[in-house]
């Protein structure tokens, strides 16, 4: 199928074509997951596949793929981070021991920033329903009279989602294209990802159901020059995100702040991988990592681990990702 027409097809939900009920719509209920699921593609992580995740692990060395959480980050939009501790025990001397302690605040929104993973509830559609009404409508159909509260989402908050534990499959573009870093708002191709996992070595047809695709775009080597950083990163767009789906993996993630291009080569769109991924099928997205070491040992399959933090109603979280050779 040629790009511009599939990109047509993935767009049929968004320009709502056809009607819709809150009982069937373009993506909902889940076709494998059925009414309901708020787990998502983490459901694939079943107890074989844990097992089967395993027998990669040949020296034990471990890769940490999460970036430290600290001010001067780079942060999108207008989100902050900021810890404050007193700069003095926060408590004590206590008891005949003496004992002091510390603890620290913490302002920022803790699920989108950072190492960050973005839940079922993070991103959605408005729509328009075959009775005239206009809904926000999320992963699995769930609507925003359904989610919606001031004290976190009623439905598809990060608690649903199973400890990810899997295999993992680094695909380094950027080694591909023999660069360091790929250039601002750069589109990766399928054929870019075939080309890349060709010359690591890797068949398509090892990536199997539940598997963690991680993509090297060289990106996080700005990571200490956030306005670099932040600005028109590469990405992948709708045709890889197709790709994607169709080997029913877990999770995406990469080393910028959103996986996708940015901007779209549609111009009209806003993040629409996150929507066709998240929105549509429950495929998570775990930015701002770091690829590097990964890359430069040539690691390109590893035991995956990553387990988002149970905060009740959060639309993500953050973490700490690592591969294990």
């Amino acid at each position: 199928m040629k790009k511009a027409l599939l990109i047509a097809v993935l767009l049929i939900p968004f320009i709502a074509l056809q009607a819709q009920s809150k009982e069937e719509g373009p993506w909902w209920p889940h076709p494998i997951w059925g009414e309901g699921d708020q787990a998502g593609a983490s459901n694939w992580i079943t107890p074989e596949k844990i097992v089967q995740s395993f027998k990669l692990v040949e020296t034990g060395k471990i890769y940490e793929l999460g970036q430290v959480y600290e001010a001067g980050m780079p942060l999108f939009g207008k989100r902050i981070y900021e810890m404050r501790s007193p700069g003095a025990p926060s408590g004590g001397p206590v008891g005949e021991n003496n004992l002091i302690f510390n603890e620290e605040l913490l302002i920022t929104e803790i699920g989108q920033v950072g190492t960050q993973f973005d839940g079922p509830g993070h991103v959605g559609a408005q729509m328009k329903f075959d009775n005239g009404s206009i809904k926000d409508v999320y992963y699995n159909g769930f609507t925003g009279e359904e989610i919606y509260d001031s004290a976190g989402l009623k439905k598809l908050g990060v608690e649903h989602i199973k400890p990810i534990i899997t295999k993992g499959f680094l695909i380094d573009i950027a080694g591909y294209k023999n660069l360091t870093v790929l250039p601002n708002s750069y589109e990766v191709t399928v054929d870019d990802v075939k080309g890349a996992l060709k010359k690591q070595g890797i068949k398509e047809s090892d990536i199997e159901n539940g598997d963690v695709l991680l993509f090297r775009f060289g990106w996080a080597t700005l990571w200490n020059a956030p306005e670099a950083y932040n600005k028109n990163p590469p990405g992948i767009g709708l045709e890889v995100a197709q790709w994607v789906v169709d080997k029913n993996v877990t999770m995406v993630g990469s080393d910028q702040f959103g996986t996708e291009v940015i901007p779209n080569s549609n111009s009209d769109l806003e993040a629409p991988v996150h929507q066709f991924l998240i929105a549509q099928n429950g495929v998570f997205n775990l930015e701002n990592l770091n690829l590097e070491e990964l890359a430069s040992d040539k690691t390109y399959n590893f035991l995956f681990i990553f387990t988002p933090i149970r905060f009740k109603g959060a639309t993500g979280s953050p973490g700490r990702p690592i591969a294990i050779k």
